[in-house]
Formats: C-alpha cells, sequence, structure tokens
C-alpha cells in the first residue's frame, strides 16, 4: 500500500524540479543559436559544392589522360594537348612535361607556373595525383595532373626509324584553371574562399552587402580556428562579427576537405568563409517565473493527493488490518486475553470498500460472540476506492492538460525568427545548385562519351560504355537507341522504361511519369565521324539511378528534402517516399509551386513557416536550374525542417511544457493504476467475500492472493470463517457448543 503512495508523491515531485531546471534554463539570446547553426551549415553546403567542384575537374582531367588515344596527326605533344584540353572553357592554360625529366614538351594557353614541381616524383607516385594550389604567381589557381601513356608505335611517321625510340612515351598533364566561384544568397549574404593563412582568394557578395558584413576580422578568426583542426577533414563552426546599430554578422566556416576519406582536396588548405548580417533581438525572454509558478502548483497538487491517499485509504487500511487480525486472534486462541478481543467493537473507517469490511467485521464479531446471527447487507453501493482513483487522475490532468495542449504554445508566425527561414532558403537554393551539379556532371561525361562512339565498331563501342559504366557509378545502365527508338547496344541493368520517340540535342529528361521507380536519363547524339560509317544508335543514353539523387539530397539539420517535377510529383527525396507521389503537406505543394510557375521559367527560391501535425515548420522550395541541361524540366528542390529541431526558445518552451504535462500525466496515471491494482481491486473482492461471510457463507474458502495488508486481512477472515464453521458444526450437537469458554460456564452456571 505505501510504494504506490510514495511514488506517487516522488515522481510528481521529481516533475515539478525537472519543470523547474528545464523551463528555467531557456533564455532568449541576442542572436539565437538556430542562426549561428544554419550559419554554419550554409558554410558547410557551400564547401561541399566547392569540393565536389574540384573533384569534377580533377576527374574529368585524369579521364582526358586515360581515354586520349593518339593518331598520326596527334602524337606529337603539341597536337596531344591541344586534344586533351580542348572543348573545356574552364582551362586557364596547360603543359606536358616529360614524366621522367621534367622537361616541357608543349604548353598553351596562359603560363603554368611549374616552379618547384617535380615531375618525376608526380609520376611515381600510387594512385591519382591531388590538385594543387598556387597563389604566388598573380591570381590564385588550382593546378590538375594526369598521366599520359603513349604506346612506342605511336611515334610520329616522319621520324627516322632507325633513331625511333620503341619504348613507350610518359608524360605529366598539367592543367591550370581557376578557384570555383562561389555563389553569395541571401539579402547581404557574402561568401569568400580562404588559404590556410586566411587570405581571400575569392569572394562574392548578394544584393548589397552590410558594412557590418564587409570586414570585421572574420578571416583572422576562421584562419585560427581551421588551424586548430585537422586539414584534411570537414570540421566547421560559427562565430559572431562587428555590431552595427541593431545588426550582428554571423559568420560560419568550413573546411573544403573529404569526410569519408582521402580526397583531392583535402591538402589544398581551402576554407569557406559564408557571413550575412542579422538583426539583434532586443527583447529579454525568460521562463523562470513560469517554471516556478507550475512546479509550485504541482508540488501542492502532490502533497494534496498524497495526504489525501493517506488519511482516505492507508491509515483506515491499516486500521482494518488491526481490527482484522484482533478478530481473527479472538475467535482462534482460547483464554482470556483473546477472548477479550471479541468484546471490542470494530471501528468503521473510511468509505467505501474500507467501510463495507468494516461493518461486516462488526457482524461477524456479534456473530463470535453468540449477540446475532448471520446478516444481508443491501446491494445498493455508495462510491468507492476507484472513484477516488479517478478523482486523483482527473487532480493530475487538471494540470497536465493545460501544460500539454495550451500553456507556451509557440506562435507560428512568429517562433522562428526571420534569419533562421532564410538560412533554410538558403540552403534550399544550394541543394538545389548540389543536384543541377549532379545531374550535369552526369551529362557532361555522357557527351564525352557520346563524341566519342561516332565511327566505332560494334566492339569499340560496348568497350568504351562499358569502361564509362565502371567509373560513374551514378549510372544504371548505358545503351544506344536508333531512329527507330529500338535499342541497339546496352551494358548495365535493363532499363527501366525506354522513350519511343528519340528527342534531339541532348540533356537530362524523365522517361516515365509513373510507376515504381522513377525514370531519369541524361541523352546525347552521337554524331557520324567525317569520312566514315555513321554509328548505328544515333542517341546515346545514360539511365541514372535514383539512389544518387537521394544521396546527394541528404544534410545534416536540413530536414526533408524532395526532388519534384514540373507537376509536383515526387522524383527523388532524402527520406521513405513513393514514386510520383505528391508532397505530404498540402502548404508544400503551394510553396513548390511559388518557387517556379512554368518549366523554363526563372523561377525563384521562396519560404515560408507552415503549420503541420507536429508543429511549425520551416519550409523552402527553390528551381533546380535556370539554364544548362536541366533548366526545361521545371524541376524543384522543396525542402522542410521541423522548428522542434531548430532549437528555439518558444519551441524549446512548448516542448518541455508539453513534456512536463506528459510525464506528470503518465506517472501520475501510472502509480494510481499502480494503487488500483495492488489495493483497490484486492480491497473490492475482500468486500464481496467478508459480506458473504456475514450473510452466513461458510463454505467459500477464502485465499490470500497478496503478501500485504489486504493478504493479511484475508488470511484473518478465514480463521474467523472456521471458527464460525467449527461453531456451526458444534451448535447442531448440543445447544452451547461452539461457545468460548466462559460463555459455555455461564450458560452452565445459569
Amino acid at each position: 500500500m505505501r510504494p504506490p503512495i510514495a511514488s506517487l508523491v516522488l515522481l510528481l515531485l521529481v516533475v515539478a524540479a525537472l519543470t523547474v531546471a528545464g523551463l528555467g534554463a531557456i533564455h532568449a539570446e541576442r542572436v539565437p543559436s538556430a542562426v549561428l547553426t544554419a550559419e554554419q551549415r550554409i558554410a558547410a553546403d557551400t564547401a561541399l559544392s566547392v569540393r565536389t567542384s574540384i573533384d569534377v575537374e580533377a576527374n574529368t582531367v585524369r579521364r582526358s589522360a586515360d581515354t586520349y588515344t593518339p593518331t598520326r596527326t596527334t602524337s606529337a605533344p603539341a597536337s596531344a594537348l591541344k586534344e586533351l584540353t580542348s572543348g573545356r572553357k574552364a582551362v586557364l592554360g596547360g603543359a606536358l612535361l616529360d614524366a621522367r625529366t621534367g622537361k616541357p614538351l608543349a604548353s598553351g594557353g596562359k603560363p603554368v607556373p611549374l616552379a618547384g614541381l617535380d615531375a618525376a616524383e608526380l609520376s611515381s607516385a600510387h594512385g591519382p595525383l591531388p590538385p594543387r594550389l598556387v597563389t604566388s604567381e598573380g591570381p590564385a589557381r588550382l593546378l590538375y595532373f594526369a598521366r599520359v601513356t603513349l604506346p612506342a608505335q605511336a611515334e610520329d611517321a616522319n621520324q627516322d626509324q632507325n633513331q625511333a625510340d620503341t619504348t613507350e612515351r610518359r608524360w605529366l598533364l598539367v592543367v591550370s584553371e581557376a578557384l570555383p566561384a562561389v555563389a553569395a544568397h541571401g539579402q547581404g549574404g557574402t561568401a569568400r574562399i580562404l588559404d590556410a593563412k586566411g587570405d581571400t582568394l575569392g569572394s562574392a557578395a548578394h544584393a548589397a552587402a552590410a558594412p557590418a558584413g564587409t570586414d570585421d576580422g572574420l578571416s583572422a578568426s576562421v584562419s585560427r580556428a581551421a588551424s586548430a583542426s585537422a586539414p584534411d577533414t570537414d570540421a566547421s563552426g560559427s562565430l559572431l562579427g562587428a555590431t552595427t546599430g541593431d545588426r550582428r554578422t554571423v559568420g560560419g566556416w568550413a573546411q573544403v576537405a573529404s569526410a569519408t576519406g582521402p580526397g583531392d582536396t583535402d591538402d589544398l588548405g581551402l576554407v569557406v568563409l559564408t557571413s550575412r548580417p542579422v538583426p539583434v533581438q532586443a527583447a529579454a525572454v525568460d521562463y523562470s517565473g513560469f517554471a516556478l509558478r507550475a512546479a509550485a502548483a504541482l508540488a501542492g497538487l502532490a502533497v494534496l493527493l498524497g495526504l489525501g491517499l493517506y488519511l482516505l485509504v492507508q491509515r483506515p487500511l491499516l486500521r482494518l488490518y488491526l481490527s482484522a487480525g484482533r478478530l481473527a486472534r479472538g475467535a482462534s486462541e482460547n483464554g482470556p486475553a483473546a477472548w477479550a478481543e471479541l468484546d471490542r467493537p470494530v471501528p468503521v473507517h473510511g468509505f467505501g470498500e474500507l467501510a463495507r469490511i468494516g461493518r461486516a467485521l462488526e457482524s461477524l464479531r456479534g456473530q463470535l460472540r453468540g449477540d446475532s446471527g448471520p446478516q444481508e447487507f443491501p446491494a445498493r453501493r455508495t462510491p468507492g476506492y476507484r472513484a477516488l482513483a479517478v478523482v486523483g487522475v482527473l487532480l493530475v490532468a487538471c494540470w497536465s492538460v493545460p501544460m500539454i495542449f495550451l500553456l507556451n504554445r509557440a506562435d507560428t508566425a512568429t517562433a522562428v525568427p526571420a534569419p533562421v527561414l532564410s538560412g533554410q532558403q538558403v540552403r534550399t537554393e544550394i541543394a538545389a545548385n548540389r543536384v543541377r551539379q549532379s545531374l550535369d556532371e552526369s551529362y557532361s561525361a555522357l557527351s564525352d562519351v557520346a563524341a566519342r562512339l561516332a565511327g566505332q565498331s560494334r566492339g569499340a563501342q560496348s568497350e568504351a560504355l562499358r569502361k564509362t559504366l565502371d567509373e560513374h557509378k551514378q549510372y544504371r545502365s548505358l545503351y544506344l537507341l536508333d531512329r527507330s527508338g529500338a535499342i541497339t547496344l546496352r551494358v548495365g541493368d535493363s532499363p527501366l522504361r525506354t522513350l519511343v520517340h528519340v528527342p534531339q540535342g541532348g540533356g537530362v529528361t524523365t522517361v516515365n511519369d509513373s510507376g515504381r521507380i522513377p525514370a531519369i536519363a541524361a541523352y546525347a547524339q552521337v554524331r557520324a565521324a567525317r569520312g566514315k560509317t555513321p554509328a548505328d544508335g544515333v542517341v546515346l543514353f545514360g539511365e541514372i539511378d535514383v539512389k544518387t539523387l537521394n544521396s546527394v539530397l541528404d544534410r545534416p539539420d536540413l530536414g526533408s528534402v524532395w526532388v519534384t517535377d514540373e507537376n509536383g510529383k515526387v522524383l527523388a527525396a532524402s527520406v521513405g517516399y513513393r514514386a510520383f507521389q505528391a508532397l505530404p503537406e498540402p502548404g508544400l505543394s503551394r510553396l513548390a509551386r511559388g518557387a517556379q510557375s512554368a518549366p523554363g521559367t526563372v523561377g525563384a527560391a521562396t519560404s515560408a513557416v507552415l503549420a503541420s501535425s507536429s508543429g511549425p515548420s520551416v519550409d523552402a522550395a527553390a528551381p533546380l536550374a535556370q539554364s544548362g541541361p536541366t533548366a526545361h524540366l521545371g524541376w524543384r528542390v522543396v525542402t522542410a525542417e521541423p522548428a522542434a529541431a531548430l532549437r528555439l526558445p518558444a519551441v524549446q518552451a512548448q516542448q518541455r511544457t508539453m513534456l512536463a504535462g506528459i510525464l506528470a500525466l503518465a506517472l501520475g496515471t501510472a502509480c494510481l493504476g499502480w494503487l488500483h491494482v495492488v489495493v483497490i481491486r484486492p480491497l473490492r473482492a475482500v468486500a464481496r467475500l467478508i459480506e458473504q461471510l456475514a450473510a452466513g457463507d461458510r463454505r467459500t474458502v477464502l485465499h490470500p492472493v497478496n503478501h500485504d495488508e489486504v493478504g493479511s486481512v484475508t488470511r484473518g477472515l478465514e480463521l474467523i470463517r472456521q471458527a464460525l464453521a467449527e461453531r456451526g458444526r458444534a451448535g447442531r450437537s448440543g445447544p452451547t457448543a461452539g461457545l468460548p469458554g466462559p460463555r459455555r460456564e455461564n450458560s452452565l452456571q445459569r
């Protein structure tokens, strides 16, 4: 009996203490931590885009070198260099070096800074050659390297055969390119690429940067923070800059390095710094007063419940337990002391079941004394202790329900600060750029392969496609379509679906608009080589694995991310989805339609705080691309981040208030349910049995179920039943049989 009551009081007091600790610790900072976290994630996303651009360029240079096939007219170094770097707008200059001696063999474009390069050492190194950063000669540039091996038979035909070198030639290709451009998003936002010393190598600004965001010493702080981290990790962080008026600069930084192992950018020492001015919150928000009042109310309620249960249940039950034991001793023992126990009346305490048991015990005492016979009890009952448990739950609910549903509710319109909403929109734009970057890379790789297939035999085409499929894991399959739409050559998995009408030109398209898996493909025309037989296939298709897009969308603290087509149907997502389903919330669909009105239009990113079933949600949508092979698609990227995950003061207060209410209601109900199981329900059974016993039922054996106060009362009642049953048997054999000793003697004397 005591454990459930004590646990109820103790646990409610613990919830009261947690309410004070949880709500009292919430304070509104002048710059919310969610704003700092958002800027850190923006910097990390920007750094990822820079790293991806560098990786793509490095792989493109290596792929050009690996697939280079010299001919009689292109085996000379100058011709080979021109072919290796042609068609690439990003190339500033290139050079071919002898891999053994480092001697320059050919150069083109702007001069390539070769000072300090050891061609022999680079050529003998194992694995891919990572790019290098050069800042000493003019603007910062990146040097990309690749090994070029020419077989001996590719020597110039005009060379004297007696002097010809029959060994293979090994060249080192060096390509000079500018640093990838960083994009700045958001009003007054800036983005910079820094080197290991903190010097700015490239920058961008969106709209008019506020004075506080131009130069406030953030670069030096970022340099110190980045130097404390390992250079080959994707470390990131946030920091605060100068204050101008009612606005303060918030900065985020991230290293341009791989998070999954050694990468091309690990040794470059590049750091991305993003910043933007945000309004400073002047109003202080403190929940300590509310927490103290709520905790005091719950503590008072706990004491009230504990005192009520003690006075109405525990103390009457203990007295009843003593009375039952006294009657059991008087019924089962002999002697004046035992007989005297039957002379003391049984006090009736409490109400409900305890009162019924007390009245029945008093009736049994009279029957044991011989003063009365069996007594019937009315069937109509007053409210019992089960009603008391229900009242206890209702009292706890009076405190808990307002905490769960009414108090400290976060307003959808004001709970999310404007900088947090802007940060979600910026990150959505970056996510859209990352998806576009992935699709553009797939299209570029396919275009390069299509250009090499012209005029080749079926076996050479098959080998080229198989090698491309091995190098580019984003493709499920590669296949050639002829003019009638039939597949003439395929490598990889079977296509999910093919187009009936072969498109012209090149780009990215969706092949189906229903089914279990979206079929997304890049395509490029295969031209006929001049003077050679046209290829069997006229269009090369590369079916893109949708899992590749799904993996691109997954970013920390961005929430759920979807890619939708022009009709708002989901093509890819970072969470579970069904292909071509609608967005989960109507508000998201309206937001997506507002980002781009029609395929081919420029569109603009948009964001809003929408109400959802789980509370306020910070949502944004951005068009996938404004130019390039994916601009005509009309696709959009939509994100939804629950405000509960952003650690906003108003949302935290709502969460912790609801948690306190849920805990109090759950623990109070559990303890009162425990009391009902171990005390109230057994009491109801005992009350029913003792009334039957007092009414003359001597056959029903009373078995104690629990080893507690109720069980002790049941054992006492069993002794009383046995004594009454023995008296009944003795009464049938003599008029005075069955009475206690003194009672029998007095009868004989009379």
